[in-house]
Parts: structure tokens; C-alpha cells; sequence
């Protein structure tokens, strides 16, 4: 059986080391963000852009089709 007596380092924050006040916890959890670079930014920008007009272009085109089908069917 494999026994660990080291104590674990992965503690859970106590109220001590938690920041008081909404702006002081707020700056805590930014510092904690790991922010993307410039290259990753406009590659995912440019990728939500193209998904965003191809599901525009295809609600579009089917909203086309059933308005035709209604104009052919209630003649």
C-alpha cells in the first residue's frame, strides 16, 4: 500500500488570502487570465467572422426557399 505523508500543497484559498471589495477581487482574477496574442486573436477573429456570414448566407438562402414555396403553393 502506498502511503503519501507529505502534506498536499494544493490547499484551497482561505478567507485570509481571498481579496475584500469588488475591484481588488476583480484585478485577483484578471492577473489570473491568460490572455491570447495577437496572431491567436485575429485567426479566431477572422474564423468567428466566416462562421458568423456562412450562417447568415445559409439562413438567408433557406428563408429564400420557403418564401418562394409559400408564393407557389398560396397562389
Amino acid at each position: 500500500m502506498d502511503t503519501d505523508t507529505t502534506p498536499s500543497t494544493n490547499q484551497p484559498p482561505t478567507a485570509a488570502d481571498e481579496p475584500s471589495g469588488l475591484i481588488p477581487a476583480t484585478v485577483a482574477e484578471l492577473r489570473k487570465v491568460v490572455w491570447p496574442t495577437r496572431q491567436q486573436l485575429f485567426s479566431e477573429s477572422v474564423a468567428v467572422i466566416l462562421m458568423v456570414g456562412l450562417s447568415a448566407a445559409a439562413i438567408a438562402a433557406v428563408d429564400r426557399f420557403y418564401g418562394w414555396s409559400a408564393v407557389q403553393v398560396f397562389r
